[in-house]
């Protein structure tokens, strides 16, 4: 009918008059907080912060998003760079038009 065994306490308070298993949970939400704040950080350094450098392309005749992501990143995967030059422009696709300024993430 009652709970007994190893690690069951009946609620007691200490002699400051707070319940004993406060440092506890004071020590758990302490630990919880620094490995949240920890990965959060991690997270923005890995992803290269909000610090984006950008070059602007004035598209000209014949250019395609793959021509200019192969010419500004000549050695890295262009299909890449074409869906970053996309989000960058809020593009919805690959087409863009002669005299369209495009910002390029450096």
């Amino acid at each position: 009918m009652y709970a007994a065994g190893y690690g069951i306490e009946p609620w007691r308070a200490t002699r400051t008059g707070g319940p004993h298993w406060s440092r506890r949970i004071v020590l758990v939400l302490f630990v919880v907080s620094t490995v949240v704040l920890a990965s959060l950080g991690l997270a923005v350094s890995a992803h290269g912060g909000a610090n984006l450098t950008y070059t602007t392309v004035v598209v000209q005749p014949g250019d395609t998003l793959w021509s200019i992501a192969s010419e500004h990143y000549p050695a890295d995967d262009v299909r890449v760079h074409v869906d970053d030059i996309e989000q960058a422009n809020g593009l919805q696709g690959p087409t863009i038009e002669v005299g369209q300024t495009l910002r390029l993430p450096g």
